[in-house]
């Protein structure tokens, strides 16, 4: 029986998957620092150009009764957030912007930022050829 062996074979040697590539992670680290950078600098353009227009940035937030909330932005909040002024109040000293590839998956990765006082863990895809951001799941660092 030949369909035994062909599917055998098939399990034993899957189709090359196309590797990531260096010009893949400096996109997405390029992505992440439009983000980023763009929030401090109050440039719309460039938090624009770094988010799917369907994006979800969302926070778990405990209320007084100790139930969680879940707080809720979108791309469009996030970039005229931006434009209105965004981090410009930010301390340049203080305008922290690490950013660490956690993962890259064909056309799916996962970043982390480490910011001025939070941390944002985000979801990237690649879309029309480009890494754009399609989630974002941030915390508050613990204030000193």
């Amino acid at each position: 029986m030949r369909i035994p062996i062909v599917l055998a074979a098939a399990l034993l040697f899957p189709p090359l998957l196309p590797a990531q590539t260096a010009a893949d992670s400096a996109a997405i680290r390029a992505t992440a620092l439009d983000y980023i950078q763009g929030y401090y600098e109050g440039n719309g353009e460039r938090m624009e150009r770094a988010l799917h227009p369907e994006l979800a940035k969302r926070i778990v937030r405990t209320n007084p009764q100790g139930r969680s909330q879940l707080g809720q932005m979108s791309a469009m909040t996030l970039v005229q957030g931006t434009r209105s002024g965004g981090g410009k109040d930010i301390p340049v000293a203080q305008q922290q912007h690490d950013v660490t590839i956690l993962d890259i998956y064909q056309n799916a990765a996962s970043a982390k930022i480490i910011a001025s006082t939070w941390v944002d863990y985000l979801h990237l895809a690649k879309w029309n050829g480009r890494w754009v951001i399609v989630n974002v799941l941030w915390e508050l660092k613990p204030t000193p």
